[in-house]
């Protein structure tokens, strides 16, 4: 196991006398936003459970081998990986990994329809969105929003239903001006590509 982690040249300390009672294992950590390092996935050799199980395999010469058992784990304690993913946006995700990416903000409930049709067109393309469809000002529906901590708000009335356009806010940046859904689309579906790949 050192000699795969020299291999691929990964910084690692020896824990020695740590490993599990079943055979040597690999610990990854991560550090949090303060910098406490939490122990996530794990790699470990089990030279038990197939012994503890008869297990076997035939070799190419045709004898019986007993097996070494690999023990995978990607992220750990699921709750563990979620709560430091939380600790270190504040909440506030990435627009890739936002539960809700978009949050729909009509002004009135005359517009809710108009938001229907918005959400449809967006979750066809894999985007995540929530029609906000209370009966409250629009100030206290973009503060919402906001404490949501949702990374982008689309908000129409009466003018932008008239020329098919949403008004953009982006968390953190504010009003990004008046475009159509087909370019909005298209600019969120690259920023979230992008952001995947880097």
């Amino acid at each position: 196991m050192e000699e795969a982690l020299i291999e691929k040249e990964v910084n690692y300390i020896v824990n020695e006398g740590e490993g599990a009672f079943y055979g040597p294992k690999i610990d990854f950590h991560l550090k949090d936003c303060i910098g406490r390092s939490w122990q996530c996935g794990t790699i470990q050799l089990d030279f038990i459970m197939p012994e503890k199980f008869d297990l076997f395999y035939i070799s190419q010469e045709g004898n019986k081998e007993k097996p070494v058992m690999l023990h995978r784990v990607v992220l750990g304690s699921i709750e563990r990986f979620i709560g430091i993913l939380i600790e270190n946006y504040a909440g506030a995700f990435p627009v890739w990994l936002s539960p809700v990416q978009v949050k729909l903000l009509p002004i009135a409930d005359r517009h809710i329809e108009y938001g229907k049709r918005i959400a449809k067109e967006l979750v066809k393309k894999d985007i995540r969105v929530d029609l906000d469809e209370f009966n409250e000002k629009i100030g206290a529906k973009i503060r919402r929003a906001e404490l949501e901590k949702v990374p982008y708000m689309l908000i129409f009335g009466d003018k932008e239903l008239d020329e098919d356009l949403v008004s953009v806010r982006q968390r953190g940046k504010g009003d990004l001006g008046r475009v159509k859904i087909e370019k909005f689309t298209e600019d969120i579906l690259k920023e979230i590509k992008d952001k995947k790949l880097s």
